[in-house]
């Protein structure tokens, strides 16, 4: 298994297989480990398990425990999509304070939350 497949896999399970910024389950080998939660598997691709680099590559951050952290899809793809992507705390508030207004995850995947 390569390194960062590991650290990502290792952090999965120490995050008890939550997102680090919007605290909902991904999936990390397959789509169907969302099965007990209601999600199809067909609607789970923006939960999918991600490495999660808390300081950037491209900033210096590196392939390491401390550095990966498990999240889903859609919140590391919005995070890194920003010209100045926010510190990890920041962006976890921001998302937090999102989910709470219903403005973050589609709908199907939002009926999470409530499990």
């Amino acid at each position: 298994m390569p390194k960062l497949q590991r650290l990502r896999t290792d952090a999965f399970h120490a995050q008890k297989g939550r997102c680090c910024y919007c605290s909902l389950p991904m999936w990390n080998a397959s789509p169907d480990e969302l099965k007990p939660f209601g999600l199809p598997a067909r609607t789970a691709n923006p939960l999918r398990c991600t490495a999660e680099h808390l300081v950037a590559q491209q900033d210096g951050g590196k392939d390491v425990a401390g550095n990966i952290a498990a999240a889903c899809w859609l919140c590391n793809s919005r995070r890194h999509k920003r010209k100045s992507p926010p510190s990890p705390e920041a962006y976890r508030a921001f998302v937090q304070k999102r989910l709470a207004k219903g403005k973050w995850h589609p709908p199907w995947v939002a009926k999470l939350r409530r499990r």
